[in-house]
């Protein structure tokens, strides 16, 4: 079993390295490139491939006894209480079409609890990044939601309204939109990044793996906002996510009705 390592020292090696994995991502970015089908529909390129084999060496070289899962590449197993996540392109879509709203992600848990958060957005050169206990930060700014208390004057965000009919949620959808002030779909990683910051103050969507989740979770809550899944309960591990501002955290989960929690357990997704 491995010392513990202060948080703030491991968040500095986790920035550093997604720094260097978005450099990886730019050299693709723009470019013509082959893209892949996934056995679950979702696109995947070589950049995505590349991108996380370079976090993985990066890791594994500072960090040898640490655990690693990813998107592209599974699971590694290791002999510590430290589990690094990784999404080497989170928004894909975005990326092969050349928008820049994409980001590399990297989380770290710690005894099964999510401790320190990345986010990389390389094409518009922002980094949002958070530990335990140590705050969350922006291109070096201390980041914060925003104060907004009514959903009557909220900015909801989501990846896309399809995700929730896809989901059999989309009666959920229908209440917050007809709730909220402004409905956008600045989504992926980008949307958390928005709320994160104060510039949305609610963001949900219907269907999230933990490679999408693990580094919000540190993220939002230093921000001073919450990250749940849909049932309320704070963990990177729900299949779904809501990131609030905390002042309206009540009122959306008012919100999500046990009928729409049925109608997607009964789509088995």
């Amino acid at each position: 079993m491995s010392e513990e390592i202060p948080y703030r020292d491991l968040l500095d090696f986790a920035v550093s390295v997604a720094w260097q994995a978005g450099k990886v991502t730019l050299e693709y970015f723009h470019t013509r490139l082959t893209t892949e089908t996934k056995a679950d529909e979702s696109p995947v390129t070589i950049a995505d491939r590349q991108t996380e084999q370079t976090i993985r060496e990066s890791i594994a070289a500072k960090f040898p006894d640490h655990s690693i899962v990813g998107e592209e590449y599974g699971e590694q197993a290791g002999d510590s209480q430290y589990r690094w996540i990784i999404d080497p392109i989170d928004g894909t879509q975005s990326f092969i079409r050349g928008v820049p709203l994409y980001g590399v992600l990297i989380g770290l848990e710690h005894n099964d609890e999510p401790v320190v958060g990345v986010v990389n957005y390389p094409a518009l050169g922002e980094m949002l990044y958070a530990a335990r206990g140590e705050g969350c930060y922006w291109n070096g700014t201390r980041a914060a939601v925003s104060t907004v208390s009514k959903l009557k004057d909220a900015v909801f965000l989501t990846t896309g309204p399809e995700l929730f009919h896809q989901s059999n949620r989309g009666s959920a959808y229908d209440r917050v939109s007809k709730a909220t002030g402004k409905q956008r779909t600045w989504g992926d990683c980008y949307g958390y990044g928005l709320v994160a910051t104060g510039r949305a103050d609610l963001m949900i969507d219907p269907i999230m793996h933990v490679w999408d989740c693990a580094p919000l979770l540190p993220i939002m809550i230093e921000a001073g906002g919450t990250f749940t899944d849909w049932t309320g309960k704070s963990t990177i591990h729900g299949g779904d996510a809501i990131a609030t501002n905390g002042l309206i955290f009540d009122q959306v989960m008012g919100l999500v009705s046990e009928t729409d929690q049925k109608g997607l357990e009964a789509t088995s997704i």
